[in-house]
């Protein structure tokens, strides 16, 4: 299983960047605290999902892309 971290723009509907991929969960946690510490606005929806690979992820996560 692959994570991915995704940083979602609420107010544009969109990601801000491309999604991170990780290899393990404990990576991908850190990184999405270490974006949320870094940004405090309200409006960014950030996560971490794993998926098989960036494929599937978007047919099961389809609103952010």
């Amino acid at each position: 299983m692959t994570y991915f971290l995704l940083v979602f723009d609420r107010r544009k509907g969109r990601l801000t960047a491309e999604p991170q991929e990780f290899a393990d969960s404990a990576t991908a946690v850190r990184a999405r605290f270490a974006v949320e510490a870094a940004d405090h606005d309200p409006d960014l929806e950030v996560v971490v999902l794993g998926a098989a690979n960036r494929e599937a992820l978007e047919k099961t996560h389809s609103r952010y892309f």
